[in-house]
């Protein structure tokens, strides 16, 4: 069994599309079945004795160039999603935060994520991360002009795993959903010594049970962090 438990897990959600293509749905009808598995991990991560971040790939800097229809659907989803999900962050005692670039976000999505952010900010249980408007480089460029507005004028390591959004400087555990076999501009930064999973699985079909498997799957392996063990 692995001598890092795992702590902090990020997720890329995909597969959203195509499972609703297989059954002849529109895109949509993909994007809420998958919120509805968020819902599902996030109860998971909760009750899960090691777990204290899960951080999902919800909306990337690139997902802007998607039909106008379909983003204007996500925006409308994330909101409703927020507003419903507060009952379930209180109930398991999660706390929730968002990370990349929300202002280029309607006044009232802005609204809700910090309100929601306010309302749970004293839970402990788990941190459930959403990324927003979010790209790994973006948020690597961000923290280094923070240091140098500091007056850094020589930067280490340290100082920029600080200046990240993230809660946390490394995950233990990558997962992506559907087949596909890239981290799409994700945590770039902190995913340095991540273990990697790839799920066959469309996210709308993901299941707390596969989830389990896959962190059986983490605890058996030996994480080395470039040494001899």
């Amino acid at each position: 069994m692995t001598d890092s438990p795992l702590r902090n897990l990020a997720i890329i959600m995909d597969g959203n599309g195509r499972w609703a293509a297989q059954r002849g749905l529109n895109r949509t009808k993909g994007h809420e079945k998958g919120a509805e598995v968020i819902r599902e991990v996030t109860t998971y991560c909760a009750k899960h004795p090691t777990i204290e971040t899960v951080t999902f790939y919800a909306f990337s800097t690139e997902n802007w160039k998607r039909p106008k229809l379909e983003v204007d659907f996500l925006m409308r989803l994330l909101d409703r999603y927020l507003q419903n999900e507060l009952e379930t962050y209180q109930k398991n005692n999660v706390r929730f935060l968002a990370i990349g670039d929300i202002n280029a976000f309607s006044k009232k999505l802005q609204e809700r994520i910090r309100t929601t952010e306010e309302a749970t900010k004293s839970n402990k249980d788990l941190t459930h991360v959403l990324a927003l408007n979010y790209g790994g480089r973006a948020e690597i460029v961000s923290a280094v002009n923070r240091l140098l507005a500091k007056g850094k004028t020589e930067i280490t390591e340290t100082d920029i795993s600080t200046a990240l959004q993230t809660p946390y400087s490394d995950i233990d555990l990558l997962i992506r959903t559907s087949g596909e076999e890239r981290v799409s501009n994700f945590l770039l930064w902190q995913i340095s010594y991540a273990e990697f999973y790839f799920s066959h699985t469309l996210w709308p079909d993901f299941t707390t049970e596969e989830l389990d498997e896959i962190v059986t799957d983490y605890e058996q392996r030996t994480r080395r962090f470039g040494g001899l063990k």
